[in-house]
C-alpha cells in the first residue's frame, strides 16, 4: 500500500486558519521584556514566505519560510523558533492547546517534537536565508488545523532583539496591547511595550484533514477570516504608527 502523501501547501490559508485558532485565546509563552523596539514597518520584513503544508493523517511534508534583515546592518546570532502550540478541530470545530494526542510534530535533523529551533547564525542586508523543516503527523492525528507560532531573536550591535507572533500572548495581554477603546486594533510602540517584544511576526497554520473534509475545512477557515482582527498584524500593520500613545 502506497504511503499517504501530502496536498500542497497552503500559505495565505494556513495564516488565516492559524489566526482564528488565536483569536479563541491561547497560553502564554515566556515572558520578554526590555528589549529594544524596532520601527513597526520594519518588523514584517523579517519573517515571510510560509508555506504550512495541508496533510492526510500519517503523511508528512515541509513547513516553509524564509528569514530576511530588512534593516541597514548585519545581524548575528540570528535563531527562529517555532512551535506547535493551539488547534482546532472538525467536525466540532474543537479547541484546545497542544499537546493533543495525535498532533504534528516539527522534525528537523536533530530530532522531533512540537518545537523546532533554527540556527541562521549570521544574516546580512539583502540576502535572505530560505530553510524548511518538516511536518509529520501520524494515522491518528485528528483533523482540524493546528496553529504555529514563531519567535525571532538576534543581536544587533551589541543589543538583543526579539520578535514574536501573536500566540506567545495570553488574550487577556494582546487586548491590553492593541485593542483601542472603541474595539479596534491597532499596533504602535506602545503596543510592542506593553507584549515586551521587539516587534510582531506572522504565524501560520497545518492542516490535517481526510479527502472528504477538504472542501468543507476550507470552507470553514475562509469563513474564519472574520476573526483575523484579533491577531492579523499584516492587516492593520499599514496603518499604523510607529509612535504614539493609544
Amino acid at each position: 500500500m502506497r504511503s499517504p502523501r501530502p496536498r500542497p501547501g497552503v500559505p495565505v490559508l494556513a495564516v488565516l486558519a492559524g489566526v482564528a485558532v488565536l483569536a479563541l485565546g491561547v497560553a502564554p509563552g515566556p515572558a520578554a521584556a526590555g528589549y529594544p523596539l524596532l520601527p513597526i514597518a520594519d518588523d514584517r520584513g523579517f519573517l515571510g514566505n510560509l508555506t504550512a503544508p495541508s496533510l492526510t493523517p500519517g503523511a508528512s511534508g515541509p513547513l516553509a519560510f524564509s528569514v530576511e534583515d530588512p534593516l541597514a546592518h548585519p545581524l548575528s546570532a540570528v535563531l527562529l523558533e517555532m512551535d506547535v502550540y493551539a488547534f482546532n478541530g472538525f467536525p466540532g470545530n474543537a479547541t484546545s492547546f497542544v499537546p493533543v494526542a495525535g498532533a504534528p510534530v516539527l522534525v528537523t535533523g536533530s530530532g522531533s517534537g512540537p518545537t523546532a529551533n533554527v540556527t541562521i547564525g549570521g544574516l546580512a542586508p539583502g540576502t535572505p536565508y530560505r530553510g524548511s523543516v518538516g511536518v509529520a503527523t501520524s494515522s491518528s492525528t485528528p483533523n482540524g488545523a493546528y496553529a504555529v507560532r514563531f519567535a525571532l531573536t538576534f543581536d544587533l550591535n551589541g543589543s538583543a532583539y526579539r520578535l514574536a507572533s501573536r500566540g506567545w500572548f495570553s488574550a487577556a495581554l494582546w487586548a491590553e496591547a492593541t485593542e483601542l477603546p472603541n474595539g479596534s486594533v491597532y499596533l504602535n510602540n506602545s503596543s510592542l511595550e506593553t507584549l515586551g517584544v521587539s516587534g510582531v511576526l506572522p504565524e501560520t497554520a497545518v492542516l490535517v484533514s481526510t479527502s472528504a473534509y477538504d472542501w468543507v475545512l476550507t470552507g470553514i477557515l475562509a469563513a474564519a477570516v472574520v476573526l483575523i482582527a484579533a491577531g492579523a498584524w499584516v492587516y492593520f500593520r499599514r496603518g499604523g504608527s510607529s509612535a504614539g500613545a493609544r
